[in-house]
């Protein structure tokens, strides 16, 4: 039974940005809309093999929707923490008697919400230029709560280590948005040479997106990357490096929170 308390928290996170849509949902919005009609539909259109037989435009969603889906999870996060202890009133929260993992889960649930949401919004954006049809729904839905969360968990982290608001901006535009860009959200692995196909599965956003492309349109390039012997399973062990990823990071929002680690400077 979830405490009032932490449906108070998570209320309020959640129409903290609820209220906002204009800030919250539009630029994502925009900006997608932007990314399908100039590499969709203008470049996609000059790209004579398709990958796998997958159309360049219905390739792109899916790594578009994690790249909506982690920022806004993680500007969530990182912003909320980060104003909180810049306003000091996060220490209402830390004074109530919500324990450090309630805390933690408000806030990141939260945050995955939105990041979910603008994934949501990614998608269907994508399908009004090409037909979309989900191949493994439940893989999917679970895979995009994953990797919400997590990056839900990063946001915090982020939030407690900024000094400043000029840190939150560097942390998701020059960290975040290039692992995703090179995390063959634009290409296929299987272009790669084997030297750099190495080198890519050394970046955790690769496995993301490929995860969700593999639920939403039924296609994985780790069938071809991976040794032989994982590369049947090579979705769920990707599913499978997520979630013990997750929980890592969680338990560490969770010990940062218990040693109040930025909390109380």
């Amino acid at each position: 039974m979830l405490s009032v308390g932490f449906r108070a928290l998570f209320k309020r996170e959640v129409l903290r940005f609820v209220r906002r849509p204009k800030n919250t949902f539009m630029p994502p919005a925009i900006t997608n809309v932007l990314y399908f009609a100039v590499f969709g539909v203008i470049l996609g259109g000059r790209i004579d093999e398709p990958v796998d037989g997958i159309g360049y435009i219905l390739f792109l969603i899916p790594g578009l929707v994690v790249l909506g889906v982690i920022s806004n999870a993680f500007e969530n996060a990182s912003f909320s923490i980060f104003h909180g202890r810049w306003n000091e009133y996060i220490h209402e929260t830390l004074t109530s008697p919500l324990s450090y993992v309630e805390m933690v889960v408000a806030y990141v649930a939260a945050s995955a919400v939105r990041g979910l949401i603008v994934g949501v919004i990614v998608a269907v954006i994508g399908a009004l230029f090409v037909p979309v049809t989900v191949e493994h729904a439940v893989f999917l839905v679970v895979t995009m709560v994953v990797i919400a969360a997590l990056f839900a968990g990063f946001g915090i982290i982020g939030g407690l280590i900024a000094r400043d608001f000029d840190d939150l901006t560097v942390m998701n535009q020059f960290i975040l948005r290039p692992l995703v860009f090179f995390g063959a959200v634009f290409y296929s692995l299987t272009m790669l040479e084997p030297i750099w196909q190495a080198v890519s599965l050394l970046n955790p956003m690769v496995y993301m997106v490929d995860s969700v492309r593999y639920g939403l349109l039924g296609h994985s390039d780790m069938f071809d990357v991976m040794p032989a012997a994982a590369g049947e399973f090579a979705p769920l062990l990707s599913l499978g490096v997520l979630v013990v990823l997750t929980a890592g990071v969680l338990a560490l929002d969770v010990y940062l929170f218990k040693i109040g680690y930025g909390l109380t400077d």
